[in-house]
């Protein structure tokens, strides 16, 4: 069979996750209108079994959602990038991501840079397209294939799902034979928390986009089985950096808060099988992403 890592890179907020899930095929990493949402080098796992037995034509590639690369101003931000080049040299394959819609800017050139130091061959992207008609996608093309030695130049929407198989193919026939690395019902590598913790995440996000996304992370402190059959109790914390944040989070007599919950329990009760008890609370951990000792207890 044919498999390898593909790591997904580009700056943030270009469709790196969108793109992560729809060549899964399910929803792996979340997705929000607010650039560096993702924290985590998140693996999606997608698999073509072979089409017989005797057959070795069976396909397993294994996805890395990078964070977005960008200008630190925190300890947090320091150790994504860090995360990002790290995954670049280690996989097999990389696609360069670029959003054509907002045009080719200062941070595709900066990432282009990085890429060009490390020996993975890699297929720029440019995401979008369904956003521009076609005599607009001509010159985003022409100058995203101009930054550096791509392997293939594929324009597609990830959130539409056009020309997602036609990438899919291409990194297929380059990638080597190799062993199954997930097996067949795995479609991540992340923990039942921390999928759960990010779906959480992901709610607030959404929810508060304007005022403190950036501020919040989330504790997954148990999920347990509920009283009756057939209910899953999660009970969880929203941390955030400033008092002032925490009456933010919650709202007037809690309201934001129930709308996070009531937005979350949703998906949570497909990830758990079950009917969910979410006991969502908000604490306050001072200036958590510049503090070492609480980046690394929130699992960064």
């Amino acid at each position: 069979m044919r498999s390898g890592f593909v790591a997904i890179a580009g700056r943030p907020n270009v469709g790196k996750s969108t793109l992560l899930n729809a060549m899964v095929g399910q929803k792996v990493a979340i997705t929000t209108p607010v650039p560096q949402t993702t924290r985590h080098a998140i693996r999606g796992v997608l698999h073509r079994p072979a089409s017989s037995q005797e057959a070795d034509d069976g396909v397993q590639i294994v996805f890395v959602d990078t964070p977005g690369m960008h200008k630190p101003k925190t300890l947090l931000g320091s150790r994504l990038n860090e995360v990002a080049r790290r995954n670049l040299s280690e996989v097999d394959l990389v696609v360069f991501m670029a959003d054509a819609a907002a045009g080719i800017g200062p941070g595709d050139r900066f990432i282009a840079g990085l890429l060009a130091d490390v020996p993975t061959p890699a297929i720029a992207v440019a995401n979008k397209l369904d956003q521009l008609d076609r005599e607009a996608q001509l010159p985003v093309l022409a100058e995203l294939d101009a930054m550096g030695d791509f392997e293939e130049l594929i324009p597609l929407s990830a959130a539409t799902g056009e020309g997602v198989d036609d990438l899919i193919d291409m990194l297929v026939d380059r990638l080597p034979e190799g062993p199954a690395w997930f097996p067949e019902e795995a479609i991540s590598d992340q923990s039942t928390e921390q999928i759960v913790a990010e779906i959480i995440r992901e709610k607030a996000i959404v929810r508060m986009r304007e005022e403190v996304p950036h501020s919040v992370a989330v504790s997954i402190e148990e999920i347990v089985p509920g009283e009756t059959e057939g209910w899953q109790v999660v009970h969880a914390v929203v941390y955030v950096e400033r008092e002032s944040q925490k009456g933010i989070v919650i709202g007037h007599e809690g309201v934001v808060l129930r709308e996070i919950g009531a937005a979350a329990r949703r998906e949570l009760e497909l990830v758990l099988g079950a009917q969910v008890w979410l006991d969502l609370r908000v604490k306050l951990m001072k200036e958590w992403q510049r503090d070492p000792k609480a980046l690394q207890r929130l699992g960064y």
